[in-house]
């Protein structure tokens, strides 16, 4: 099977199968999609389901959570991996859009990537999920995958390789969606340490690019 046809086959399974799938994240405002995204890097988005709601009940917007020190973020957000850093980032980020942006979230990438905290992955998924640009946002599970399923060639080692061989062989109208559909299958099916490959769809035709593997070519 050649990449191409593997795109094909893998993007037409999704298409019949999950035609309408976003975020798992919880959030009602571009702001708060900002900060759940931020919080759930290394994380998974159970836990930041569950710390979120307190959180957004104290400051729902930019404005209320810009007046908290770092303590009162930390104090609703300690279980979530990296809490130090991860609550220092939202009260400076929070800060930032009050005085920069009108306590808005701005939507272009260039601009948000300005916001402490904020990398690419992010600005990507508030692209894609709450604003509906056609971007392709790249995190662990989507890049371990695209490797996996042959996707991208070993030459695309970083995520914005990825990112850019993907948004390149995906048709604009699906990058959205096939953001959540490579996610999901690395979560739940393709994951890290053991793969549930008798559960795959791509199965039969699968070339498992594991690391370390006589398959890794």
């Amino acid at each position: 099977m050649t990449r191409e046809e593997r795109y094909h086959y893998i993007l037409s399974y999704f298409r019949r199968t999950e035609p309408h799938v976003t975020t798992q994240l919880a959030f009602g405002s571009a702001f708060q999609l900002l900060v759940a995204t931020l919080l759930s890097a290394q994380c998974t988005d159970k836990r930041i389901n569950e710390v979120t709601p307190e959180l957004f009940r104290h400051y729902p917007d930019a404005r209320s959570m810009a007046k908290a020190s770092q303590e009162d973020i930390l104090s609703y957000v300690h279980s979530v991996s990296y809490p130090n850093s991860k609550s220092r980032h939202l009260v400076d980020l929070s800060r930032m859009l009050v005085s920069d942006f009108g306590g808005e979230v701005p939507s272009e990438p260039e601009q948000l990537i300005k916001l402490p905290g904020v990398g690419r992955k992010t600005a990507n998924v508030l692209q894609a999920v709450w604003f509906g640009k056609a971007v392709m946002p790249v995190d662990t599970h989507v890049y371990r995958v695209s490797h996996r399923m042959g996707l991208v060639p070993k030459t695309a080692d970083t995520p914005r390789k990825v990112e850019d061989y993907l948004t390149g062989h995906i048709p604009s109208a699906d990058l959205a969606n096939a953001h959540h559909w490579l996610l999901l299958h690395g979560r739940y099916i393709c994951k890290s340490q053991r793969p549930e490959c008798e559960k795959c769809f791509f199965e039969k035709y699968c070339p498992k690019l594991f690391v370390g593997s006589k398959l890794d070519k």
